[in-house]
């Protein structure tokens, strides 16, 4: 899987424009979005805070992708940054702010792999038609258990089927068991009408 599936912002590749920046402030921050750029801090431990403004296109892509590793070069330096604090407009949902934290290569090494499985886990939920959404649950619940997400994702789906069986199995029955219900209430009452 390449770095643009795994949602990588690379600064090289997407976009070459990213910049530090020296003034702070609503006002500042309205004409960075006006320039059409997202004012952004990066931070870690260890790490002084860095102000900087970046393509508002390029981010707004990047951050559609689940467990989104950024790329960000600035100053001759490149780390590797996950979204911390993403801030958006409350009506026109557009991106306002952004948090970045520095993040180790195997930390993105694992985001790429719970991307990727993420990903898989979608796709078989899709294809067995059911919501991608119980498949995810699944699938997290599995690798905070200790389970490696690509073995979690095909049992993700595999799970959310089989309490998906089990809930229609229960439905029958209970239908079933109404309908049951009903037959002998309308027997009783013809009984009784006969007895009239």
């Amino acid at each position: 899987m390449t770095d643009d599936d795994r949602g990588v912002l690379r600064s090289d590749h997407r976009c070459t424009d990213r910049r530090t920046r020296s003034d702070f402030g609503k006002g500042a921050a309205r004409r960075i979005r006006r320039e059409g750029h997202i004012p952004a801090v990066i931070y870690g431990e260890g790490a002084e805070l860095v102000h900087i403004a970046i393509p508002a296109h390029d981010l707004d892509l990047a951050l559609r992708k689940p467990r989104v590793v950024l790329s960000i070069s600035f100053e001759g330096t490149t780390v590797l940054a996950k979204p911390r604090d993403i801030q958006r407009d409350p009506v026109k949902r557009n991106l306002e702010h952004l948090d970045l934290i520095i993040i180790t290569r195997q930390e993105a090494a694992e985001r790429g792999e719970m991307a990727d499985a993420i990903k898989a886990a979608t796709l078989a939920a899709e294809e067995a038609g059911m919501d991608a959404a119980s498949a995810i649950q699944a699938l997290e619940e599995a690798v905070a258990a200790g389970e490696d997400p690509m073995a979690a994702a095909q049992h993700a789906v595999s799970d959310a089927e089989h309490k998906a069986e089990e809930y229609s199995e229960a439905m029958a029955h209970e239908e079933a068991a109404e309908a049951a219900e009903a037959a002998e209430t309308a027997d009783e009452a013809a009984t009784a009408a006969l007895a009239e």
